[in-house]
């Protein structure tokens, strides 16, 4: 069985065991802690591959107060070769707020770890402002990217537009800029189509990187197909 056939059978047989989790999710009554679990057939970080181009699971958790803070912690898989570490955990606390009925601002300090690998560790402060119901702006800043102690930002313009029967088409362009020569600036783009199917979301996506991004990553940042199906609350 090649790649391709091994990311489509995980992806879908993801698919099949979080459909129970769907239906009991329906039954909840509303609190603020909120789930996600997602089987995808690549994991990837602005335009490159964190799983080597194999698929993974991913899960998250939120708390959020009423006065919009949350907090909560995110974990995929990964693979960075031979010796690597084999998850990414996430730890983030964060702000949500409506600024006017067309406009949401959300500010959140996120940890990257890697248990086993503390020295791949760092953190990010990411902004990310919604506008217009349809488009959004990310800026994200650290001031030690990949642990690295070095400068790191990351701007993005996207957007989300719905479609006839319940589709809706998504598009991102990024860019990734460094000090100190650690990398090339570089600028990833993806666009993809999603639909639920109650409380699961399938999702296909075409992801890709400009030459730097695969100057600075080879294959692992080529232009991709990646096929997404996650649940939650």
């Amino acid at each position: 069985m090649n790649h391709a056939t091994r990311r489509t059978a995980a992806a879908v047989l993801c698919a099949a065991l979080l459909a129970p989790f769907a239906a009991s999710a329906q039954d909840e009554a509303a609190s603020p802690f909120s789930w996600n679990i997602t089987g995808v057939s690549d994991y990837l970080f602005r335009g490159v591959s964190q799983t080597d181009e194999n698929p993974t699971g991913q899960a998250g958790f939120t708390y959020t107060s009423p006065v919009g803070l949350y907090a909560g912690v995110w974990g995929s898989g990964v693979d960075f070769g031979e010796g690597s570490p084999d998850f990414e955990v996430d730890y983030f606390v964060g702000y949500n707020i409506d600024f006017s009925e067309n406009v949401n601002f959300d500010v959140m300090l996120n940890r990257y770890t890697y248990p086993g690998a503390s020295e791949l560790a760092y953190n990010e402060l990411i902004t990310k402002t919604s506008f217009a119901k349809n488009y959004n702006l990310t800026v994200a800043y650290t001031n030690d990217v990949w642990n690295s102690g070095t400068d790191g930002w990351y701007y993005a313009v996207g957007g989300e537009w719905p479609l006839p029967n319940d589709f809706a088409i998504t598009a991102n362009v990024g860019r990734s800029t460094f000090e100190h020569g650690l990398a090339k600036d570089y600028t990833d783009f993806n666009v993809g189509v999603s639909r639920p199917i109650g409380m699961v979301n399938v999702g296909l996506g075409f992801y890709g990187t400009d030459g730097n991004g695969r100057d600075n990553s080879g294959k692992l940042a080529d232009n991709r197909v990646v096929l997404t199906v996650s649940v939650g609350k």
